[in-house]
């Protein structure tokens, strides 16, 4: 038997068995039923033994033998195996392309205003940009990497820490200007901007959790604004709308322009959280990712220290 009708064969078999049925297994395969019953029939002669047994009435006209059963898990984890390594295939031929996935506020604060170095080191790299709050499904969304904000496990993914962070308070150069502060603890009877865009179970800062850690027995006021995007909190804290808690990585660039400033400088807490480079571990040779990996990783060592 010729190996593309060898493949043709195992395939109407295996669906055959699944829906014990010639006629069903031609609908999903897009054959007739009297194509599928001769390559099952061409595979039991080359096998020299039946595959089925046959019954004339009933919901399931074909049961398969005991022999049959015992090679079913191995016919179809090696299907698998071929339909998989196909996908790569395709995958590894359109090369100019990479997905990656990143949450809305990294993509505005860090990534998009650093990127045009990369097209400029790598031209021949395309960059397709997948932004979501949500966790992405990497092989069902065709994402090749992404940068996640977490506790660094993601079962089927390898992650590298990118950058750890702290977490302080800022606000508009005019706003502080017109507050009297003298000690954090006087921060609770200011308007505070709320940034609920993580869940605070896996141990994102909230204003909260921050007066807890700092020592202090002050809760956090309901009044003021509860935004779900971290960019948009750093963008009403701009427009002088109350006190943000500010993650040091997305802040970077607002405080470095003066368009957000520290108070209390000198009190900061570091987040158990971080930044990570996240993919699939089957993905990891893939050049264009190992490119933008690299550059990353460069990009993060090249940040300069905050500015006071």
């Amino acid at each position: 038997m010729k190996s593309p009708v060898y493949l043709n064969a195992l395939r109407a078999f295996e669906a055959s068995a699944r829906h014990g049925s010639f006629v069903e297994a031609a609908a999903e395969l897009h054959v007739t039923a009297p194509a599928v019953g001769q390559l099952v029939r061409g595979l039991e002669e080359w096998i020299g033994a039946p595959l089925f047994y046959r019954t004339a009435t009933g919901k399931t006209r074909l049961m398969p033998t005991e022999a049959a059963n015992r090679a079913l898990p191995d016919i179809r984890e090696g299907l698998d195996r071929l339909s998989l390594g196909l996908k790569r295939l395709k995958e590894g031929s359109v090369g100019r392309v990479l997905t990656v996935t990143v949450s809305p506020a990294f993509a505005a604060k860090w990534l998009l205003p650093r990127l045009e170095r990369f097209q400029a080191k790598v031209p021949d790299v395309d960059i397709r940009l997948d932004t979501s709050l949500k966790l992405a499904d990497y092989a069902a969304q065709g994402i090749d990497i992404g940068v996640r904000y977490g506790a660094g496990d993601w079962p089927g993914l390898v992650s590298e820490k990118l950058m750890e962070e702290e977490v302080f308070p800022v606000c508009s150069p005019a706003l502080k200007a017109s507050l009297t502060l003298w000690r954090p603890d006087e921060l609770a009877a200011c308007t505070l901007i709320h940034d609920v865009s993580v869940d605070p179970n896996s141990g994102f800062m909230t204003w909260d959790l921050w007066f807890k850690t700092m020592g202090l027995s002050q809760t956090a006021q309901s009044r003021g604004l509860t935004i779900n995007n971290s960019a948009a909190v750093l963008q009403a804290a701009i427009d002088g709308r109350g006190v943000a808690l500010a993650r040091s990585i997305l802040a970077h660039d607002d405080l470095a322009a003066g368009r957000l400033v520290r108070l209390f400088p000198d009190r900061s807490v570091a987040s158990s959280l971080a930044y990570y480079v996240t993919y699939r571990p089957d993905f990891a040779a893939l050049p264009r990712l190992a490119a933008f990996r690299d550059w990353l990783f460069e990009e993060a060592l090249s940040e300069r220290s905050l500015p006071e």
